[in-house]
């Protein structure tokens, strides 16, 4: 049973959402905020699998929630609800720590879809949306505190195969595209796309992919 909490300043699309995911046989909705901060407060007592996450609320938003709820370490993941795919809130909540985000348009399937990836700890946002957001909004990436051509320490301990990898998520590459285009088993993709995550502490592929554009191993088209 996946436990959701739906955060949304309007009454009428938490009850649309409660109706939605409460008609899953999979899926229970364990509470309901108004604003981010009820939201950081009840995520911490009720430690749901999933909170739906707008981004324009009132008082705390969207996306300082999340970066409380990240930053409290629980088991919890954020999918953040925006209204459009490109909007900077989306690009500055998986900075903040998301697994993702949908567009509030999409269609119900899309969305419980989402939820159950997001639950099993993979990322909701298609690796070429990814691509395309990554560079329209990598100047919002904060300059490096190292020397421009000394390594990111987080990628020293990534094996050559690793770091190849690494980079083509960077660029927008599926685990099939990846498995086609380096003659590799999506088996043997899927292994090392894990071990990246572990070795640099990335939440998800979303965040691994942020970590090559930090370290420079892909730069915005």
């Amino acid at each position: 049973m996946t436990t959701v909490l739906i955060a949304d300043d309007q009454p009428l699309q938490r009850f649309g959402f409660r109706m939605l995911l409460e008609s899953q046989d999979d899926m229970t909705v364990l509470g309901e905020a108004a604003n981010g901060a009820e939201a950081a407060r009840m995520t911490a007592e009720l430690h749901p699998d999933v909170v739906l996450m707008d981004v324009r609320m009132p008082g705390l938003d969207g996306i300082e929630a999340t970066r409380r709820i990240v930053a409290g370490g629980d088991r919890t993941r954020v999918l953040i609800l925006t209204t459009f795919d490109l909007d900077e809130y989306a690009y500055a909540g998986l900075r903040a720590g998301a697994s993702g985000f949908l567009v509030k348009d999409a269609q119900p399937e899309e969305l419980l879809a989402g939820i159950r990836a997001v639950a099993t700890g993979d990322a909701v946002v298609a690796p070429s949306l990814t691509r395309r957001l990554l560079d329209a909004y990598v100047h919002h990436l904060p300059a490096a505190s190292r020397p421009e051509d000394a390594p990111d320490p987080r990628l020293a301990s990534l094996t050559d195969r690793e770091s190849e990898i690494l980079r083509v998520m960077g660029q927008g590459w599926t685990n099939t595209e990846i498995a086609e285009r380096l003659h590799l088993a999506e088996s043997t993709v899927k292994t090392h796309v894990g071990r990246i995550l572990a070795k640099t502490g990335s939440r998800d592929r979303v965040q691994a992919v942020i970590l090559a554009y930090d370290a420079k191993l892909v730069k915005p088209a």
